[in-house]
């Protein structure tokens, strides 16, 4: 199976911030949102990812004034992202590597899809229990 199927099964926008964005506003749109983390956009082009431990690393290194620092300054701007034709196993096992939680989901240049390794967790977990159950089924009418 691959990423195309794991963002079929979504609705919903993809929420995301500008480096321009002071830590503050950020921090807002992941907490109003409950989310994680947010891709770092300028126009449609990912330029990093903005997420929780960043606020955590970013509060460790400049206190209370972290929050009127730029997304850019604190930011990680090393993006690992995949096309909708990677596989979930392969996904996951590049998050588990590259020991990142969020994967942009990038085609022509464009995000256009963001995963989380809860996302592909799920998907495993779903995909071992219909399994399972086809294996219990067949077992039993046998």
């Amino acid at each position: 199976m691959t990423i195309h199927s794991i963002l079929q099964g979504r609705s919903g926008e993809i929420y995301s911030c500008t480096a321009d964005m002071s830590v503050s506003q950020a921090v807002e749109i992941l907490a109003e949102k409950r989310i994680g983390a947010l891709p770092v956009l300028d126009g449609a082009a990912i330029v990093g990812i903005f997420s929780e431990r960043d606020v955590l690393h970013c509060i460790r290194q400049y206190g209370a004034a972290a929050m009127d620092h730029a997304v850019r300054d604190v930011m990680t701007a090393d993006v690992i992202t995949v096309d909708r034709k990677k596989s979930a196993i392969g996904a996951l096992s590049l998050m588990t590597k590259r020991r990142i939680r969020h994967l942009p989901v990038v085609e022509d240049g464009e995000l256009v899809g963001f995963v989380s390794i809860g996302d592909l967790v799920k998907y495993r977990i779903d995909k071992i229990e219909s399994e399972a159950a086809a294996m219990r089924d067949y077992i039993q009418s046998a």
